[in-house]
């Protein structure tokens, strides 16, 4: 029952991924512009609010420098066995979407039609984490592939991101309160986040002229991002439910959901905008969204049921 009703909860995100394919195919959209859109306007956005209406509490507040670390340490650690693998910048692209995962166009309305609206701030908040790296730590890997260090740091400087998530806890902190506007508004931008980042990998595949799996990149990001990701979520969690009690089972289930999402679309993006083997890193990113209608139900079988 909840394999069928997953692959229907699902069935929207794949055609989104079909309509970029016919776009880029039938209209000849260009994956550049949806890239930058992304990037620059449509994250910085979901940034903020979430910056701006999370809970300040304590325990809340470390989940987004938890998994900002853990995304630090993958990447790392992937950049270091990259280097072992390649001498090209398949490294830099590898290292970055090991320490990711498609935690906002995917994982997000995944999380909640799996979940409830009520965990929210939750997964908001674990979000936070995943975007703070890829904004800061994981643009620069990437970047660094192409660029040299000063070049990186300068492209660094240029996310928005950054600056909208300060701006967005400081308006918190102050205890601003959104007008209902504004309430109204940032429902439709979380949808096009989705829809957007979904069709960037149609459009990223469309222009595939002879489509080949890189086996070897497509099976490390796979070791990486389906194996590696959840035993780390669980040994944290097994920790803290011996030592410390720190965390709700609400906050369990939500950070293995979000450890278990495809590749991050974001691979696509940054790869694109940074010129980046785009084409290896759509290939491996749709066939994690795929390797997905099976895996995220047998997890969530075993784990949150």
């Amino acid at each position: 029952m909840i394999l069928g009703d997953f692959f229907l909860r699902l069935l929207p995100f794949y055609l989104f991924i079909f309509f970029g394919y016919l776009a880029g195919r039938l209209l000849h959209s260009k994956k550049e512009t949806i890239a930058s859109i992304l990037i620059y306007l449509r994250a910085p956005i979901i940034v903020f609010n979430g910056a701006l209406t999370t809970s300040l509490d304590i325990s809340y507040l470390s989940l987004p420098l938890l998994f900002f670390a853990l995304c630090t340490i993958m990447a790392i650690v992937f950049l270091y066995i990259g280097k072992h693998l390649w001498n090209g910048t398949e490294k830099n692209i590898l290292a970055f979407t090991s320490g990711t995962g498609n935690t906002g166009y995917f994982g997000l309305p995944v999380a909640l039609a799996i979940l409830g609206n009520e965990y929210m701030p939750i997964i908001v908040l674990i979000l936070l984490g995943f975007i703070f790296y890829e904004n800061t730590v994981g643009f620069y890997i990437v970047a660094k592939g192409n660029h040299t260090l000063k070049e990186s740091l300068k492209k660094l400087a240029r996310l928005p991101s950054i600056y909208t998530f300060f701006i967005g806890l400081f308006l918190n902190f102050l205890q601003v309160m959104p007008a209902q506007i504004y309430l109204d508004s940032i429902i439709n931008v979380k949808g096009a986040y989705s829809l957007l980042g979904m069709m960037l990998i149609g459009l990223a595949i469309s222009e595939i002229k002879n489509f080949r799996i890189d086996l070897k990149f497509t099976m490390t990001a796979f070791f990486a991002k389906f194996i590696i990701w959840p035993l780390l979520v669980l040994s944290i969690i097994s920790i803290d439910k011996a030592y410390f009690a720190w965390y709700s089972l609400e906050i369990y289930k939500s950070m293995i959901l979000l450890s278990i999402v495809p590749l991050a679309a974001n691979t696509v993006a940054y790869a694109t905008e940074l010129r980046t083997h785009p084409e290896k890193a759509a290939t491996a990113v749709f066939l994690s969204t795929l390797f997905a209608l099976i895996y995220i139900p047998l997890i969530v079988t075993l784990f949150l049921i």
